[in-house]
């Protein structure tokens, strides 16, 4: 039996990006070779992060989606060689969690919340996985075709609750499931700032939050470059330590030594504020 979310990784806690894929939106096939994501990954914990991400599938905005036998091609070599090291496996794909959680990994990450394959949530509750419900407007093919809202944040906080909802009446444990607003995913710069501004809504769920703004797009555009296809590593630590101060636990990103220092650093700041 898991310990809650909470107990099993205090945050902050960073997980390491592993895109074993080819077209990811920044290092798309730097790590498609087995050995070169391995390495990747074992580096990952070296320098401080609480758990791998593994993924084998694009959700980059215009992407194409691959059968599960690909994604299972792209992940599981990586997978059997990181058996003994904290990993989650980000699918959507009954068939790939599966097999990911019977090679050891230990969570779950659904950007389509349990939306994408009916058996997901069963394959998660038979295990006593851990699991994180991730919101998106749409499908990555799509996703970034003009995305409105009337209230941004009311809006995610209630599809979040819902979905919270559906994977506990599916068995799933309510203290294993952290919840993510999704930055990038169906959402214009000004829609992730405000979703950033009032992230302590969104904590008031009381499910502990994962925030991923590591080296996408809007921060580049933010900065100044409507063009830009990623954001600079300063601001997405910038963009972590802020949401760390109002309530986020976990952190998905591709630079962990910065991060990790930067939120440890953060973490002593805010012991020391109450202390």
């Amino acid at each position: 039996m898991r310990p809650p979310l909470e107990q099993a990784f205090p945050r902050p806690s960073v997980l390491g990006v592993v895109n074993v894929t080819p077209d990811s939106f920044s290092d798309g096939g730097e790590f498609l070779r087995p050995e070169a994501a391995v390495a990747l990954a074992r580096g990952h914990v070296e320098e401080g992060a609480a758990l791998v991400d593994v993924g084998g599938e694009s959700t980059r905005p215009g992407s194409e989606g691959v059968s599960a036998e690909e994604e299972l091609a792209r992940v599981e070599p990586v997978l059997a060689a990181l058996q003994g090291l904290p990993v989650s496996v980000d699918t959507s794909k009954a068939e790939v969690a599966r097999r990911a959680l019977a090679l050891g990994a230990v969570m779950v990450n659904d950007v389509t919340a349990l939306r994408g394959d009916p058996e997901l949530a069963g394959v998660v509750g038979d295990a006593g996985a851990y699991l994180c419900l991730v919101h998106m407007l749409g499908e990555p093919r799509t996703m970034q075709h003009d995305p409105r809202y009337d209230d941004v944040v009311s809006e995610v906080k209630a599809f979040l609750e819902d979905r919270l909802a559906v994977a506990v009446s599916a068995g799933i444990a309510e203290e294993r499931v952290c919840l993510d607003p999704g930055l990038g995913f169906g959402k214009t710069v000004a829609h992730n700032l405000e979703l950033l501004a009032r992230l302590d809504e969104l904590a008031a769920l009381g499910r502990p939050l994962l925030v991923g703004a590591s080296r996408k797009r809007f921060l580049g555009r933010l900065l100044g470059d409507p063009k830009a296809l990623t954001g600079p590593v300063s601001a997405g630590v910038a963009v972590a330590v802020l949401a760390y101060e109002r309530g986020a636990s976990f952190f998905r990103v591709h630079d962990v030594r910065e991060h990790v220092d930067a939120l440890a650093t953060a973490r002593a700041v805010v012991g020391s504020e109450v202390a």
